[in-house]
């Protein structure tokens, strides 16, 4: 198979008969082998009834629908276990991003050997409100990861099969897909600018929180990626500096006991300081231990409880 179009969507009933339409007209006339996958995140709407009928009707559309809202992050994940296409794309269901974007993303991967291709909505159909924050988010995302991309949480991408295959994607890092794919060896990231359509149908299911959980979400995958296979070498160089810290100003307030005969040494703030640094380092050090025992072993990380699917696998 050619291409695997992954959707995750959440209430999004209204739009998703004619952004299937719209796929497969675009991809028919490419002439290429293709999949559309749709992973309902628990909707409360008729996205699943309808997801159903198109598979029926269509052997290339494929559901898969979740038990309970779990992320989108979720719905990525468990679509690009289930993708077989060469080329895999990813978009989001609400009609904002364009399915005519396909042939050159397809293109990028194919023949210019991208490993990845990021979308860039160069130009925003939002309130500054949005605007604003998302580009010093994108500022502080391209300083902290050293990865040129305008836009890290645009919907619409597009990789190589064995990046999908090869990256873990789970809690909220559906924004940070780019640096999970550097971190796993994959550097050949490109990006394409493409057009942000106005929402057609319902209501955007983002609020401010992302703002908050964004900056918090990039510093866990940047400690992640970088310690995440040997959390001793961050936890224990803190442990040990901090630990010879703290034994030199015991080392001092000794010699001043016992060489310089100065009273009142355990009186002294600093004292107490000296100890408590050495218990920290200890601590750290012993954190880190752990750590690295345990770092990788998770086995519920990504189980997600699926309810129904449809379609040809």
């Amino acid at each position: 198979m050619e291409l695997s179009v992954v959707i995750p969507l959440y209430n999004e009933a209204e739009s998703l008969p004619e952004l299937k339409d719209w796929i497969t007209r675009v991809v028919q006339q490419e002439g290429l082998t293709y999949e559309i996958i749709f992973v309902d995140d628990g909707s409360t709407d008729t996205s699943w009834a309808v997801i159903r009928q198109m598979a029926e009707a269509d052997p290339n559309v494929k559901g898969i629908k979740f038990r309970r809202n779990y992320g989108k992050a979720a719905g990525l994940q468990t679509g690009f276990t289930a993708a077989q296409g060469e080329v895999v794309i990813t978009m989001d269901a609400d009609l904002q991003d364009s399915p005519d974007e396909i042939p050159e993303l397809v293109k990028m991967i194919r023949e210019d050997g991208y490993d990845l291709v990021s979308g860039w909505k160069k130009i925003r159909h939002d309130p500054l409100s949005k605007t604003i924050p998302t580009k010093l988010y994108n500022a502080s995302s391209r300083w902290l990861t050293r990865i040129n991309l305008h836009d890290f949480n645009c919907g619409l991408k597009a990789y190589k099969r064995s990046v999908v295959k090869n990256i873990e994607v789970y809690g909220d890092m559906h924004r940070y897909i780019p640096v999970l794919a550097k971190w796993a060896g994959y550097t050949k990231i490109g990006e394409k600018i493409v057009k942000h359509r106005p929402r057609k149908y319902g209501t955007t299911k983002y609020g401010l929180s992302r703002f908050i959980y964004g900056p918090l979400d990039l510093l866990s995958i940047m400690f992640v990626g970088k310690f995440g296979k040997h959390p001793m070498h961050f936890f224990g160089s803190l442990g040990l500096f901090s630990f010879i810290i703290g034994f030199f100003i015991l080392l001092y307030l000794s010699y001043s006991k016992i060489v310089k005969s100065e009273y009142g040494i355990t009186e002294r703030p600093i004292f107490y300081f000296g100890i408590m640094i050495v218990i920290i380092g200890v601590q750290l050090f012993l954190t880190g231990f752990l750590a690295e025992m345990i770092s990788g072993n998770s086995s519920s990380r990504k189980v997600y409880q699926i309810e129904e699917t449809v379609g040809k696998s």
